[in-house]
């Protein structure tokens, strides 16, 4: 009981708070910032504690009190994170809101890679991202689809693959492909109404190689895909540029390990994502498993690597061989045309 009369409580003052907060109308009366969605507020850990935590200033005659509530100040809880974003590139230039919403905010693990470098383009256009990137790294445009920035501009690190459902909003054969909403996904009638049973078929929690391959070729006639993007699994709040991220082999020598481990991740109508967990090594499977996520190196091999190398010796054995013979027998030769 201790711990859920609190949150019966929060729950109550929320309720108060959102009879106004969670219409639409509000945002007529003081702008959009005012109203604040119901559903996707109670998927946060923020709906636990109560609205009246973070804004403590509030009155019980509020609105009509005349006084305009303080903002929270996030450091207050998260004051390790506040810690360790004080010494990253972006503290000067980017507080806590802009790339939280705090009446939506989620994990990263309870996100999509595009969802997150959508925060990103906010600030850094798209376009120019790819230019700058262009000057050092081939193919710019398609690390930028496959990567979340946070990969390479923060110490995050165990890294596995999350695969989204895209889509070309409004049937757009040239549009770019975004992630497929909820309610998009609703419209293909998954079983049971949940988006997850369109891949995983019989709704065990797991999906298989063989699902994953049926849900691709259906997708093909549907101007959808399923993209994959390399995710870490610890999230950090350390932007900065790392030296070891222009080295190539940070992603492209670290073998097939890297690349067992990988999750479908679906939205949810509360605008969290729940991730699935795919079948060890699918991702490898390029004609059916996942077409749309290659990464070089992944398939690299240590037996094969020293098979190729004993090959590439053994032929090269028979004309070294050969001209270090002649070369010791030149002598001999002399006179003898040869």
């Amino acid at each position: 009981m201790a711990v859920v009369a609190p949150a019966s409580a929060a729950s109550g003052a929320n309720d108060t708070c959102l009879g106004c907060h969670g219409s639409k109308d509000i945002a007529s009366q003081g702008g959009e910032r005012l109203f604040v969605d119901p559903a996707k507020f109670a998927a946060t850990t923020h709906a636990v504690i109560g609205c009246d935590s973070c804004h403590t200033s509030v009155t019980p005659r509020h609105p009509h009190d005349g006084s305009k509530p303080a903002k929270a100040v996030c450091k207050e809880c998260h004051a390790p994170i506040h810690t360790e974003y004080a010494t990253a590139l972006h503290s000067t230039k980017a507080s806590c809101n802009d790339c939280h919403n705090p009446h939506e905010v989620k994990p990263a693990l309870m996100d999509s890679g595009d969802n997150i470098n959508r925060k990103c383009a906010k600030c850094h256009d798209p376009a120019t991202t790819v230019k700058t990137h262009s000057k050092w790294l081939p193919q710019a445009d398609l690390h930028i689809e496959a990567l979340p920035c946070i990969t390479c501009h923060t110490g995050s690190k165990n890294y596995v693959i999350t695969m989204t459902i895209q889509n070309r909003k409004g049937g757009d054969k040239l549009a770019d492909f975004k992630s497929a909403e909820y309610d998009e996904l609703t419209k293909l009638n998954p079983a049971e109404g949940d988006v997850k049973r369109l891949v995983d078929r019989d709704g065990d929690g797991k999906i298989t190689l063989k699902e994953l391959r049926n849900f691709n070729l259906e997708l093909r006639g549907r101007g959808m895909r399923l993209w994959g993007m390399m995710m870490p699994e610890v999230v950090t709040h350390t932007y900065q540029i790392l030296d070891n991220r222009w080295d190539c082999s940070f992603c492209h020598a670290s073998g097939p390990q890297a690349m067992q481990t990988s999750y479908v991740a679906f939205p949810e109508k509360n605008g969290r994502v729940t991730r699935v967990p795919v079948e060890n090594g699918a991702v490898m499977d390029l004609l059916y498993g996942t077409p749309d996520f290659y990464m070089m190196g992944s398939t690299r091999s240590t037996a094969l690597n020293i098979v190729g190398g004993l090959i590439i010796v053994g032929g090269l054995m028979m004309p070294v061989g050969h001209g270090t013979l002649r070369f010791l027998t030149r002598k001999n030769r002399k006179g003898q045309g040869h």
